[in-house]
């Protein structure tokens, strides 16, 4: 289901739109109950239910709050109760909380309101032990504590909106308001009873910081209301309308909330907004951040307990916001995940982050967790068999503890403790084209290669507040090869990011040249500069310094069943652009791309990857790296070649390898190259230490050792344009590799062009042709002619059948054209919008490319009368 702006009021029961423009508080509005029974849930009904709700999402019931599987939830709980406690006994002048002064620090002051939700959160657990101190030895008086602790924060530092809104604009609007109005609704009676003024006061405060708003309420045309961030607010106002008896706050909330199920259309956008879910399944977030594994798993999660607060009120009437809500996991987030990991190609800046990969899984998992429990049948039965399937791979071991929700936690036990299957929602076999945001998910039994690409529409990475502080080449071909059955913790995540130069990232072009983050540019966590436009949240600083996009439009690819083709043009950043053009102080730094356009063909054993046209321009030497790959510091690390003549290969000797084969001893994995064409690869092997803080300022400073392999081809500042071609084959054996090399032939691998202009592939044991054109006018590879830039694959059958898919990887062509040679083909099946004619020595087939945003289009033909 696809919900439109319009459509989206007529999605809200109708008792909902009669309250936004009448007084719930004049006339009570009912609406019918979800169950579809014909008894009614009366307003007082639905308030009460939405709170209740709201109580057992983060508290638990007294029923869940009994499972064994719950007690160390409820301990973890506890503890940290204690710990704020503690911290709050221990304050000093101009502190709520030790160690946290208040008065100009917004993220002390967040963190404040945070610790105040704990406590309250503890004290509020149904039959849970209260948390006290020896002198709040009681829960009534524990609870009572917090609410002084409110009253306090509001009157010194919270409740003066001409003293606030200092720093990041999210704790204002986002963070400190979710901490209150959770802690108010756990604390609704005793504030009835002590305070009962607080919670309007608070909400109006609250109101009044909504300044990226209008008039106190979310502005569906501001930038900041938008994705993620939207689904935040408007959750917030809706627990806040439930507090208040407002039924028009929460109506409305609920009408903007509804926004975000909508899928994006690039041509067609509602209120200027780029954030969301894409009809290949990308999702994007600050307007061109590939981000499904960070804001995007936030808003799932924020929206499925969206689901579960409104069970039971009537607020949603049907199963529709579930089924698309469903479809995003199956669509959008099982192909990112990896055994129980979330990818590094959708993190933006949390890829420098301690705890990324499988706990982002975990918030993801407890998601379809909720959701299972709105779906019946097939639909149920699969989210449940993903739940045990993560579950079975993961090697975190998937400890529920960290989950939101002790139901949830006990509901996840009823699920991996009942006999069942266990399913991936994604085939061990399949081609994920995320082209909306650049990204390509290639899966396999034994490994998933992933691939970040950039282009005039999305970013070439994302840098903020300190976190990720060299990511310069993140999204410039960088890719990730897991292998299965290993802890991923090993091979990337933070130390991955920590121990492998910046320049040398797997898969990346970079000039050699030294780069400096933005606190060593600038002394702050940003280029601070008013009088241009430069603030911490200013529409500058994000397109030039958070997550600049590249400046060419060539960036995508065609996918053809389970197999794809993707090709990327480099291109300087959107920064350094503006500087040439003159557009931006001089004291602001930028820095020049390295060139190269690329192809990478993606097989069943194979990744095959073309270069061209590779220069670090100005005078730079540049490195385009094969692959690079961390271990322990003990892990028994082998690397073993041949040459061409089939004699082996040594590193200790010069010598030029046609093959190569890396393995980890210790962990049972393996990867093999080999090299089709250019230069002398150079091979790598190092142990390097460095501190965790490299990346990430707020990092502990604790060293990680690694070895890093790297295998690369080293160009000499001024060395002319080069051009190479190797071969990915993940858990490779020597014997496979060298069979890529008997006979100077490369098996079942041909290259028929690597230039600028075209990058083409034959792989003849799948019958298989790919196809990357770059520029204007005729290519010709094989029995194929392409016009103009397109990404092209064809399947030959045995019996003459053949299968095209093409897209437009610049998404601003009308139409694509491409003719087959040979006898005319007739037509067999087309999507919507390809047209076939015979034409003299072949068949042409016209691909209507317009508005398709590098989606692939397929035909079948066949040679048959």
């Amino acid at each position: 289901m696809e919900i439109s702006r319009r459509s989206v009021l007529s999605a809200l029961p109708a008792a909902g739109l009669w309250v936004m423009s009448r007084s719930p508080r004049a006339e009570a509005a009912s609406r019918p109950s979800p169950g579809g029974d014909g008894l009614e849930v009366s307003t007082d009904e639905a308030l009460k239910a939405l709170l209740g709700n709201t109580v057992a999402v983060f508290a638990g019931t007294a029923d869940s709050n009994a499972r064994p599987e719950v007690a160390p939830k409820l301990t973890a709980v506890r503890a940290a109760a204690q710990d704020r406690l503690a911290r709050m006994a221990g304050a000093g002048q101009d502190e709520l909380f030790a160690g946290l002064p208040l008065g100009t620090s917004d993220v002390n002051l967040s963190t404040s309101y945070q610790y105040l939700y704990e406590i309250a959160l503890a004290a509020a657990l149904p039959g849970a032990e209260d948390p006290g101190t020896p002198g709040q030895p009681d829960a009534p008086a524990t609870r009572r504590l917090v609410i002084d602790g409110l009253a306090l924060l509001h009157e010194r530092w919270f409740g003066d909106q001409a003293k606030g809104y200092y720093g990041n604009w999210f704790h204002w609007e986002i963070g400190i308001p979710a901490f209150v109005t959770k802690t108010l609704i756990l604390l609704g009676d005793d504030l009835a009873a002590h305070r009962p003024d607080l919670t309007a006061t608070y909400v109006a405060s609250m109101d009044a910081y909504l300044r990226n708003g209008e008039d106190g309420d979310v502005d569906l045309d501001s930038r900041f209301h938008t994705g993620a961030n939207l689904a935040d607010i408007t959750t917030n106002r809706v627990l806040q309308g439930a507090l208040l008896g407002d039924e028009a706050r929460i109506t409305k909330a609920l009408a903007d909330q509804l926004t975000v199920f909508s899928t994006i259309d690039p041509y067609r956008l509602r209120h200027g907004v780029t954030d969301g879910f894409y009809a290949d399944g990308s999702f994007v977030q600050h307007g061109s951040v590939a981000y499904t594994g960070s804001y995007g798993k936030g808003l799932l999660t924020r929206i499925v307990q969206t689901i579960k607060i409104l069970d039971g009120t009537g607020y949603l009437t049907d199963d529709s916001l579930v089924d698309v809500v469903r479809r995003w996991i199956s669509d959008s987030f099982a192909p990112l995940i990896f055994e129980g990991w979330m990818m590094e190609i959708v993190k933006g800046r949390a890829v420098s982050r301690t705890g990324t990969g499988y706990a982002d899984v975990t918030a993801v998992v407890e998601a379809v967790v909720d959701l299972s429990a709105h779906t019946a049948g097939d639909a149920r039965n699969a989210l449940e068999n993903y739940v045990r399937y993560v579950r079975r791979t993961s090697k975190a071991g998937l400890t529920p503890v960290s989950f939101v929700s002790p139901v949830s936690i006990a509901r996840y036990a009823d699920i991996v403790d009942v006999p069942g299957p266990s399913e991936d929602l994604a085939p061990a076999a399949s081609h994920a084209a995320f082209n909306a945001m650049d990204r390509t998910v290639h899966r396999r039994p034994g490994y998933t290669f992933a691939l970040a690409r950039s282009s005039a529409r999305t970013s070439m990475y994302e840098y903020m507040s300190g976190e990720n502080l060299m990511p310069w080449f993140q999204g410039t071909g960088a890719h990730y090869l897991y292998l299965s059955g290993v802890d991923q913790r090993e091979a990337f995540g933070i130390d991955y990011f920590t121990a492998v130069e910046p320049h040398r990232l797997a898969g990346v072009t970079a000039p050699v040249e030294t780069r400096r983050t933005v606190p060593e540019l600038y002394g702050t966590l940003w280029y601070d500069n008013p009088e241009r436009g430069f603030t911490a949240s200013s529409e500058s600083q994000n397109a030039y310094v958070y997550f600049p996009r590249a400046t060419h439009p060539y960036s995508g690819g065609a996918r053809l069943g389970a197999y794809g083709a993707a090709g990327f043009v480099q291109s300087d950043d959107a920064a350094y652009a503006a500087q040439q053009a003159g557009e931006l102080p001089e004291d602001f730094v930028a820095y020049r791309a390295a060139r190269a356009t690329r192809s990478w063909f993606m097989f069943d054993d194979e990744i095959v990857v073309l270069s061209a046209g590779v220069t670090g321009l100005a005078g730079r030497a540049v490195t385009t790296t094969v692959d690079s790959r961390i271990a322990a510091p003990t892990s028994g690390i082998s690397l073993t070649g041949a040459l061409r003549d089939g004699s082996r290969w040594e590193r200790t000797r010069p010598s030029i390898p046609a093959w190569l084969r890396y393995a980890d001893e210790d962990q049972g994995t393996s990867v093999g190259y080999v090299f089709l064409s250019g230069p002398p690869p150079v091979v790598r092997l190092d142990t390097v230490t460095r501190s965790r803080r490299l990346v990430r300022t707020t990092n502990p400073d604790t060293s990680a050792t690694k070895q890093v392999f790297t295998v690369s081809y080293e160009q000499a500042a001024g060395a002319p344009p080069a051009a190479m071609a190797h071969v990915l084959v993940p858990n490779a054996t020597a014997e496979q590799l060298a069979a890529y090399t008997r006979s100077h032939a490369h098996g079942p691998l041909t290259v028929l062009s690597n230039t600028t202009r075209l990058q083409a592939v034959v792989h003849t044991g799948l019958g298989l042709t790919a196809a990357n054109a770059f520029t204007a006018g005729t290519h010709r590879a094989a029995d194929l002619s392409i016009d103009g830039p397109a990404s092209v694959l064809l399947h030959r059958d045995a019996d003459g059948t053949r299968t095209l898919a093409v897209s437009d990887p610049t998404t601003a062509r009308r139409t694509v054209t491409v003719t087959l040679h040979g006898r005319p083909l007739r037509l067999v099946s087309a999507d919507p919008g390809v047209h076939v004619r015979r034409v003299p020595g072949g068949t042409r087939i016209e691909f209507m490319t317009h508005q398709a945003y590098g989606r692939s289009l397929t035909t079948t033909l066949s040679g048959s009368p």
